[in-house]
């Protein structure tokens, strides 16, 4: 049972002390840049959780439940009371769980607590999409056609998706390529969506086949100051889930400034406070406004490696009383360089990534120059992977001069990646590593499905050449083949970027996103 006797060097009494209400890796990542900035820590932790990495390197632990994530992660009545109960002068909700529950957010702020991230009121605005496309419409921001409930979604075109505007993690969402199947997918859209995220809205948007997803990273000081942080790709995925993402983007190429431009002033138009992810579909001519996640997200240290900082420390700053991006504490960064992250889940690949909880083994993660790892569990394995909870076990995150350059260095972190005892995604990470479409940064969001064990490319998506070149022109370049070493290179005008999603939702996101 984890100690309530704080560690040595803690702050004198007085201080500022962060809960952290959140666990895994998310939290033992808040936990060291609190520990840097001198801050007393908290954590919380389920039944299942006793033994996890997050509460041995915290300051105080508080025992919130059992295993199940809504007497637990979930529960605001036992989050707010371990808060009060240590003394606790602000939270960080992390990533999934409550991260995105205005409720949540007010909650703790009527509690006296000080908030790790945007209002509530931003949080409902851009939150929800319906409501956060409305804000880009306003704004002149490119929006996909859509119908909200109520008007004809057949006259949107086949093929379309139909989405729940809650929520999020490829919850409520069903493809449609012909009117026949409409109503039997607006019907299992809205009860996956009721019983996900308590709320069975949807809306009909048109489908963008194999577009380059895009995030542009912001940062607001909450009184109109907006700092824009580069964007990232985000293409490689299944199920609208990602497991492999890249800071730049490669594909934008003139288009950039006015991305960066449209994310920037969607987040001012609520005078956004702390970090968001501003999401787009490009589909070669265009890139669509898709939604915002209103909190840190998982993939936020490639963005930290490339504009060389720390946006933990930027939310607890600013939530402590910073300044306004006025007084140049936080700003506008440009990319230096290229990051890699990829996410090492308990998951089975051969067996369409479900999760697979279970017992680790033996676990070693890569070290070297420009190589971090931001991990949930110890090298020194035998800790249980629950099956209450997300699967994510490690993020892999590389940084390098260029984007071969972090290619390659991940591919030597990726083979020094020891995890036995369960089946992981390591080796499928590999095969998107060496994949041809991938290699040259062209992937789009249907290439992990074409992607087969041993780097190769299958025909069961666009399959073989057909599915590079259907990337390379999306790219807007030329596909140049052959040379003396029968290599292949892509004119794209840009740097590149990729991501791939993770399995089967926990049980945590029936009230929160995490993507």
């Amino acid at each position: 049972m984890p100690s309530n006797v704080p560690h040595p060097g803690v702050p004198p009494a007085g201080s500022a002390t962060l809960l952290i209400a959140n666990r895994g890796e998310i939290a033992v990542r808040i936990a060291r840049t609190a520990r840097e900035m001198g801050i007393r820590t908290v954590a919380v932790y389920s039944d299942a959780d006793a033994g996890a990495l997050h509460v041995a390197i915290c300051d105080h632990a508080v025992r919130i439940g059992p295993a199940e994530p809504a007497s637990s992660y979930l529960c605001v009545a036992a989050l707010l009371d371990a808060a009060r109960t240590t003394g606790a002068t602000l939270l960080h909700p992390g990533y999934g769980f409550l991260s995105e529950n205005a409720d949540f957010a007010d909650a703790v702020e009527g509690a006296g607590l000080l908030w790790v991230g945007p209002t509530g009121v931003s949080m409902r605005t851009l939150g929800s999409k319906l409501a956060a496309r409305a804000a880009a419409l306003a704004l002149g921001i490119p929006v996909l056609p859509s119908a909200q409930q109520g008007e004809p979604f057949d006259g949107l075109g086949f093929p379309l998706l139909i989405k729940a505007s809650a929520g999020g993690g490829g919850r409520g969402m069903r493809r449609v390529d012909r009117a026949g199947d409409l109503d039997e997918a607006i019907a299992a859209a809205r009860a996956e969506a009721l019983a996900a995220f308590g709320d069975d809205t949807v809306y009909a948007e048109r489908l963008v086949e194999a577009p380059c997803h895009v995030e542009v990273q912001v940062f607001g000081d909450g009184i109109g100051g907006v700092a824009v942080l580069g964007d990232r790709d985000c293409s490689i995925q299944r199920r609208h889930q990602k497991l492999v993402e890249e800071a730049p983007c490669s594909r934008l190429g003139v288009l950039r400034p006015a991305v960066l431009e449209r994310a920037r002033a969607l987040a001012q138009s609520v005078r956004y406070r702390s970090a968001a992810t501003v999401e787009f579909l490009w589909d070669g001519a265009e890139a669509w406004f898709l939604e915002v996640n209103t909190r840190l997200q998982v993939e936020h240290p490639v963005t930290e490696l490339v504009c060389g900082i720390d946006l933990v420390r930027w939310q607890l700053e600013l939530a402590l009383g910073g300044e306004s991006l006025a007084s140049g504490r936080w700003g506008d960064r440009e990319a230096r360089g290229h990051a890699i992250e990829c996410r090492v889940v308990a998951e089975d690949p051969a067996n369409g990534f479900l999760p697979a909880p279970g017992q680790l083994g033996r676990v070693r993660w890569p070290r070297g120059p420009g190589v971090r790892v931001d991990a949930g569990v110890r090298e020194s394995g035998g800790e249980t992977v629950s099956p209450h909870y997300d699967a994510l076990l490690a993020k892999i995150i590389v940084h390098a001069e260029d984007r071969e350059s972090a290619r390659r260095r991940m591919i030597a972190a990726l083979e020094a990646t020891v995890v036995t005892g369960i089946p992981t995604t390591v080796e499928r990470l590999l095969d998107v590593m060496h994949d041809e479409a991938f290699v040259h940064g062209v992937h789009t969001t249907a290439t992990l499905g074409a992607v087969q064990p041993g780097g190769g490319v299958g025909g069961d998506a666009l399959g073989g050449d057909a599915l590079f070149l259907a990337a390379a022109a999306l790219a807007g370049g030329e596909v140049h083949r052959g040379g003396s070493d029968g290599a292949s290179s892509v004119d794209a005008g840009g740097d590149a970027s990729g991501d791939v999603e993770r399995a089967s939702p926990g049980p945590w996101q029936t009230l929160s996103r995490w993507a």
